[in-house]
């Protein structure tokens, strides 16, 4: 009776929350039912005063736009039911454009399928039959997608201003205290967007506060400050915790509805590149299965060739022009060549337009650093805009490098960071890049070598064609923007 009361009771304090996910819930199937009832009426219009393939189809269009009602209805249902499955309904807090462009362009494409298939085997013969043409299919297919597109955006625009203005967001309980809790509450704290309010700091430690949240309680106040603070989210940030302490913890945050999530260790890393396998029956995991072999290895060379050649082709009277403005500017080489570890920790000669005085390194290696006074005028435009990169197309071309890949860096350093960051030396076993995963994610320049590890691993265990495409465009998209987020 008493634990009846009180679920009711939590219910009750989140019905607000409640009520404006399922508001927004709605306001995306609303958006995309007129998404794709305009794209299918425009399709029609098109389709009678501008066909693809005139005398293609001897069917005229002269009657009315209704005989293909119930072909409406078919087509809105299928492709509703095809985002449902495709989960374009579940409100990510911080999903990739061009993810959903993807999940988008597929489930548009199986849903104008299944909607042609479907709209044969009910309607021929029948008193709905309508001329549902190539044509007027293409067209549909075409223009759901880019209305869903651009609806998908402006609901976009829309959340993501109401959460910076502090609508709709969930408050979060942080548990940990050490630079896992640190990275996730800086993150949450530079991404207002995401729609978080931490409400405090969960530790059994004597730390007060991190990264200015402070501490609210101890491991045995999580259900009361869930229960009383209608806590949405917790983020566990105890990465070395035994697993046996883990799992009480967990117990202790399954309140209600209120979504835990945990930090993952350097094992759980590492988990995402396995696979099964077996010995005897007995099953076995494989740690070190890399996805880059064989004919993945052919492709992607292919990719790097294409896109090395092209771009220096389409960039040279613009890396021409660098240049000479690089020499009008300070004596000395037009390039500068350093020696960097590629492939298997292998040195090899990086690339790129002189962006420091000639003496920079004259006192040996050393860590550039926001605001570096070795920086030339030039040099510092070329490094806010990543335009000192470009000549690694060449290193491309020749094979030392790739377009995407683990960013290289001196031998001196990786002999430092080798002894004391797990795993490291697993990065190079891959071609080093121009850009990678680490960077679209905001990890360049002076910033942490742990962090940009992970995923840098991530990478090597998880690479893919699409992959590699996918962090090119965001590359591109976060210089042209000046952004480095991960929204792209």
């Amino acid at each position: 009776m008493d634990n009846t009361a009180a679920f009711r009771r939590i219910a009750l304090n989140r019905a607000p929350g409640t009520l404006y996910q399922r508001f927004l819930f709605v306001l995306l199937v609303a958006l995309d039912v007129g998404a794709l009832g305009g794209a299918f009426r425009l399709g029609y219009w098109l389709r009678v005063k501008a066909p693809l393939f005139p005398g293609d189809d001897p069917v005229t269009l002269s009657g009315d736009f209704s005989g293909l009602l119930p072909t409406l209805a078919l087509h809105m249902l299928t492709l509703l039911a095809t985002f449902f499955f495709a989960q374009l309904y579940h409100q990510k807090r911080a999903s990739s454009r061009l993810d959903q462009f993807v999940t988008i362009l597929t489930s548009v494409s199986v849903g104008v399928t299944l909607t042609g298939g479907i709209a044969t085997f009910l309607f021929k013969n029948s008193l709905y039959d309508a001329d549902y043409s190539r044509q007027l299919v293409l067209y549909i297919w075409v223009f759901s997608i880019v209305f869903v597109v651009f609806e998908r955006e402006l609901y976009r625009f829309v959340t993501t201003r109401l959460r910076m203005a502090g609508v709709g967001r969930d408050r979060v309980l942080i548990v940990g205290s050490g630079d896992a809790a640190k990275t996730i509450i800086d993150q949450i704290q530079s991404r207002p967007d995401l729609g978080y309010h931490i409400l405090g700091i969960i530790n059994g430690t004597s730390v007060r506060e991190v990264s200015g949240v402070p501490l609210i309680g101890h491991f045995a106040d999580l259900p009361h400050l869930i229960d009383s603070q209608h806590v949405a989210e917790v983020i566990i940030a105890l990465p070395e915790m035994p697993n046996s302490e883990l799992v009480r913890l967990i117990a202790m945050c399954q309140r209600g509805n209120t979504s835990i999530k945990i930090y993952p260790d350097m094992f759980a890393y590492m988990a995402g590149g396995m696979s099964v396998d077996e010995l005897g029956g007995m099953p076995l995991l494989t740690v070190r299965d890399m996805p880059l072999r064989g004919w993945k290895l052919a492709l992607k060379r292919g990719l790097d060739m294409f896109g090395a050649l092209l771009g220096l082709i389409l960039l040279s009277p613009l890396l021409v022009l660098t240049a000479i403005l690089i020499r009008l500017e300070s004596r000395g080489p037009v390039w500068f060549c350093q020696e960097r570890a590629g492939l298997d920790g292998r040195p090899f000669p990086m690339i790129k337009f002189r962006t420091m005085r000639r003496d920079s390194e004259k006192g040996g290696p050393g860590w550039t650093v926001r605001d570096d006074p070795r920086v030339t005028r030039m040099g510092r435009w070329m490094r806010n805009t990543n335009w000192d990169e470009l000549p690694q197309l060449i290193n491309v071309l020749l094979g030392q490098m790739s377009l995407v890949g683990p960013r290289p860096e001196q031998p001196f350093f990786v002999e430092k960071f080798r002894e004391s960051i797990p795993r490291y030396m697993e990065r190079h076993r891959e071609k080093a890049g121009m850009t990678g995963w680490a960077q679209v994610n905001g990890y360049r320049g002076d910033t942490s070598i742990e962090e940009r590890t992970k995923y840098d691993l991530y990478y090597v265990e998880h690479w893919s064609l699409w992959f590699d495409i996918k962090i090119i465009i965001r590359t591109v998209a976060q210089t042209l923007l000046r952004r480095s987020n991960n929204a792209y």
